[in-house]
């Protein structure tokens, strides 16, 4: 379940995969590797955070490996 805080709309890791279809290993190798080298907001406890351009932007990455 998306988390809204200021009006911006943030998903966790397990929500992104499942909308780009990958799974949460190849997303954290890929951050891992620089393939996606923006790097995800974190919450206070350490989860990673994706806004929509996040995940627009690792959809555009997930079509070009296809």
């Amino acid at each position: 379940m998306a988390v809204t805080v200021n009006g911006i709309k943030y998903y966790r890791t397990a929500e992104v995969c499942q909308l780009v279809g990958i799974g949460r290993s190849t997303l954290l190798r890929w951050f891992r590797d620089g393939v996606i080298s923006t790097l995800p907001r974190r919450d206070r406890r350490g989860w990673r955070l994706f806004t929509d351009t996040d995940i627009r932007g690792i959809q555009d990455e997930v079509n070009r490996a296809a």
